[in-house]
C-alpha cells in the first residue's frame, strides 16, 4: 500500500486562502450599480411613480438591440437546457474581434462579480486596495469582506486616475482599481498612465481596468494589449451600457489563465442564462451598434451640455453616458427636490458633496431634467466647493460630424449603408 504525503505548509496555506475566499464570497451580496442606486435613495425600483424620468443608474434607455432582441426570442424555448455551446460561441466571437485566446477570457453575469471576486481574491488585512477618489464603490463594499484597507487617491486636475500617487499611498498594494473612463466622472485615464502603474506597482499585486463605458468615448484605448503582453493585468467589459444589457446581465474578465483560475476559487464556473449570453453573442455581430449609439448618446449629451453652459451650470465634461452636474449646494437636496418634480437623478460622492451624477437618457428624458433642474436650482441657495481646474486640453466640443443621422429627439434615423 502506498503512503500519502503529508501536504506542504504552502499548500495548506493557499487552501485556507482560497476557502477563506470562498467563504467570504458566500457570505455577501453583490453590489452593483442597480443596487447603489437604489440604496441612495431608499427606493426600489418599483416604487417609481408613473410618468417618472428615471436617469440614475447608467442605464441605457434604447435597451438591446433589435438583433439582440430577436436572439433571446429565439432561444427563450430552448430555457430548460443548459447550452453550454453557446458561451463558447460568445467566447470565439470576443476572442476573434480582439485578437485575444479563448482562454484569456471569462463569461460572467456582467462585471460586477469579477469585479468583487478580484477584490477578495488579491487583496487581504496585508494587501491594500487603492482605487480613485470619486470612484465606483462596488470594489470599495468587497474590500470590507476581504479586510482590506482601501486607499483612496483623489484624481487629477484632469479628472484622471493619479497614477503616481496611487503607487506612492500604497506600497502594500494587492490590488489597484482603474475605471476608465471613471464612474462616476466619465473622464478618461490615459493608456500611458495605465502601462505606467503596471510597470511601477508592487511585486505580485494586480491592476483591474474597469472599461465598462470604454464604447461611449472618443480616443480611448483598451487596455487588453496588456492583458496580451502577459502583465499583471485583469480587464473588465460589460454588455450593461452601450448595448442595453442591463437586465439581462453579461461580461467578460479577460486576463491571464492563471489570474482567471483565482477568480474562480471564489465564485467558480456556473451556466449563464441562455438568453443572454445569445443576446450578448448577436450584440457583438452587430456591425455599427457601438457605433450608432454612441453617437445617439453623444448628441443627446452635447444637447444637455450646451444648455447647461448657457445657463451658468457646472459639469465635468463627460465622454460616458453620465455626467457630473455642481448644484451648488450639498447635493441631497438637489436630488430630493427633483425627486419631487418626478425626476429621478444620481447619487452622491463624499469627495465631492455639492455634484450629483446624471444619466444622459432620451431626449425627451433629458429636456424635463433640464426643466425641473432650472427650476429647483433657482430656488436654491448656493454653497462653494472648489474642484482642482480643468485642464484646457480636455476635449471641448464632443458633437460628432454624422447629426445627420439624428432626429430632434436624439434617436437614430434609418441608416445609408
Amino acid at each position: 500500500m502506498s503512503q500519502k504525503t503529508a501536504p506542504s505548509n504552502d499548500s495548506r496555506r493557499t487552501f485556507l486562502k482560497f476557502s477563506a475566499a470562498a467563504a467570504a464570497a458566500s457570505a455577501f451580496r453583490i453590489v452593483n450599480e442597480p443596487f447603489l442606486a437604489a440604496a441612495a435613495m431608499e427606493r426600489k425600483r418599483s416604487q417609481f411613480p408613473p410618468g417618472a424620468v428615471v436617469i440614475n443608474a447608467n442605464e441605457n434607455p434604447l435597451g438591446p438591440c433589435d438583433m439582440a432582441r430577436a436572439a433571446v426570442v429565439a432561444q427563450a424555448p430552448q430555457g430548460g437546457r443548459y447550452s453550454y455551446w453557446l458561451t463558447d460561441e460568445l467566447i470565439d466571437t470576443f476572442a476573434e474581434q480582439q485578437g485575444l485566446k479563448r482562454e484569456y477570457i471569462h463569461v460572467f453575469p456582467g462585471s460586477s462579480e469579477p469585479l468583487h471576486f478580484s477584490v477578495l481574491s488579491f487583496s487581504s488585512p496585508a494587501r491594500s486596495y487603492v482605487t480613485g477618489d470619486p470612484g465606483y464603490e462596488a470594489g470599495m463594499e468587497a474590500a470590507k469582506i476581504s479586510g482590506a484597507r482601501v486607499v483612496k487617491v483623489p484624481l487629477t486636475k484632469t479628472y484622471a486616475h493619479d497614477i503616481p500617487a496611487m503607487l506612492a499611498a500604497a506600497p502594500d498594494a494587492g490590488l489597484f482599481y482603474v475605471c476608465t473612463p471613471n464612474n462616476p466622472t466619465g473622464t478618461l485615464t490615459p493608456h500611458a498612465d495605465i502601462e505606467q502603474l503596471v510597470a511601477k506597482k508592487p511585486k505580485d499585486s494586480v491592476v483591474l481596468v474597469d472599461e465598462a463605458y470604454i464604447h461611449f468615448a472618443d480616443g480611448a484605448e483598451t487596455a487588453m494589449d496588456l492583458v496580451k503582453a502577459g502583465q499583471d493585468i485583469i480587464v473588465l467589459r460589460t454588455f450593461s451600457k452601450i448595448y442595453g444589457m442591463a437586465g439581462l446581465r453579461c461580461g467578460f474578465a479577460i486576463a491571464r489563465p492563471d489570474l482567471l483560475a483565482k477568480l474562480e476559487h471564489c465564485g467558480g464556473w456556473s451556466a449563464l442564462p441562455i438568453t443572454a449570453v445569445a443576446a450578448a453573442t448577436a450584440s457583438l455581430k452587430h456591425e455599427h451598434l457601438v457605433a450608432d449609439r454612441k453617437l445617439i448618446n453623444s448628441t443627446v449629451r452635447q444637447k444637455t451640455f450646451d444648455w447647461l453652459s448657457r445657463n451658468g451650470y457646472s459639469y465635468v465634461p463627460s465622454q460616458t453616458n453620465f455626467f457630473m452636474v455642481d448644484t451648488k449646494r450639498p447635493a441631497k437636496e438637489v436630488i430630493d427636490a427633483m425627486a419631487a418634480k418626478n425626476v429621478f437623478i444620481g447619487r452622491i460622492w463624499p469627495a465631492w458633496p455639492t455634484y450629483s451624477r446624471i444619466t444622459v437618457g432620451t431626449q425627451p428624458e433629458m429636456n424635463a431634467f433640464m426643466a425641473a433642474f432650472d427650476a429647483v436650482m433657482k430656488n436654491a441657495k448656493s454653497v462653494s466647493f472648489a474642484l482642482p481646474a480643468a485642464d484646457p486640453a480636455l476635449p471641448g466640443d464632443l458633437r460628432s460630424s454624422r447629426h445627420d443621422r439624428i432626429d430632434a429627439d436624439g434617436q437614430m434615423l434609418p441608416a445609408v449603408r
